[in-house]
């Protein structure tokens, strides 16, 4: 018989995902990082980068794929900080960064944090949204194992290579804008695969180079980019911010994100922050509300982020959030005696 779903509350939630990174052999501080970002992500919809994910990083964490007594290391020269995050889970060293990144940018007026020896940074939109939570326009690239071609090819060679961009607004919560380079994430055909859900048409290529609706053959394939031949060219752009530059191991040079099987993936993260204090004329924020007020102005337009909102907005009334009964085993599997 399915294990039923079961609703926690927001705490209970990350108490328990906490638990059984612990036990899988992550510091508390790694652990408590990681669980807040997964649960937060599940909250605003973000399955793929969700609940789903406990299972395949406590599995890393037990086999030592990804350290999880990793201290990731800051070294700032000028306005770019190089941060270490030691071969273990991406989040620890993502506070690192934007904790480094609030306190440079204000002095320089832009900054950017590269971040090497990196694993799944989740949502990338949460991540520039606490900067501009913190006043500042953020922008951020990743790269992820390979799992889309170059325009014109059949073989992966990026990863879907996702870009967030973040800025503050004085009477709402900031303007985010997170998007993935493949058509969609390669997080959301995980969670079907989990669901025993197919996909829809158009997503991703089989090995073969076929189109699948089939989640577990779009997994051993390959991603379509979003806007064909445009979205690989931004993809390669990302590739080289988000690795090259960090000095982080490429798309095709990393290991998967899904399994315990080899060395750590190594991928990167650049993050890129702007000070809007120094903005000339009426200054950034009446002249961002001026844009964002004509986007509005037209019949049936709406500003990025809104279903996240509405989401986030729900879970606080309710204060509780859901784990599916199929993710749930998987949980308490991991979990332990």
């Amino acid at each position: 018989m399915p294990t039923p779903d079961r609703t926690l509350t927001r705490r209970e939630a990350e108490r328990l995902v906490a638990e059984v990174f612990q036990h899988n052999g992550a510091s508390a501080q790694n652990a408590q990082s990681t669980a807040l970002a997964l649960v937060a992500a599940e909250i605003d919809g973000q399955k793929g980068h969700g609940f789903s994910r406990v299972a395949s990083y406590a599995a890393q964490l037990r086999s030592g794929k990804v350290n999880g007594a990793a201290r990731p290391v800051a070294t700032r020269r000028g306005s770019r900080v190089d941060i270490d995050a030691d071969n273990g889970l991406a989040f620890p060293a993502i506070d690192l960064a934007i904790c480094e990144l609030t306190a440079v940018t204000p002095e320089t007026g832009i900054a950017m944090a590269a971040i090497r020896r990196s694993h799944h940074c989740g949502q990338l939109g949460a991540h520039v949204e606490r900067l501009a939570e913190a006043g500042l326009a953020a922008l951020m690239v990743a790269n992820a194992p390979k799992a889309m071609a170059p325009w014109g090819g059949s073989q992966a060679l990026f990863g879907t290579n996702p870009i967030a961009f973040a800025v503050p607004r004085a009477d709402a919560a900031p303007l985010v804008i997170d998007l993935s380079l493949s058509r969609v994430a390669r997080g959301k055909v995980m969670a079907a695969s989990k669901r025993g859900d197919p996909i829809p048409k158009g997503w991703a290529l089989d090995a073969d180079g076929n189109p699948t609706t089939d989640p577990a053959a779009a997994l051993s394939g390959t991603m379509v980019p979003a806007g064909d031949a445009k979205g690989a060219a931004l993809a390669l752009m990302v590739e080289i911010l988000a690795a090259t530059l960090t000095g982080a191991n490429h798309s095709n040079e990393a290991t998967s994100f899904f399994d315990a099987e080899g060395a750590p993936p190594g991928v990167g993260q650049m993050i890129l922050a702007f000070d809007t204090a120094g903005v000339v004329g009426p200054g950034f924020g009446p002249r961002l509300e001026t844009l964002l007020s004509a986007i509005l102005a037209q019949e049936g337009t709406r500003l990025p982020g809104t279903t996240r909102l509405k989401k986030r907005a729900e879970a606080q009334k309710e204060d509780c959030v859901a784990i599916p009964g199929h993710l749930m085993d998987e949980i308490e599997t991991m979990a332990g005696p």
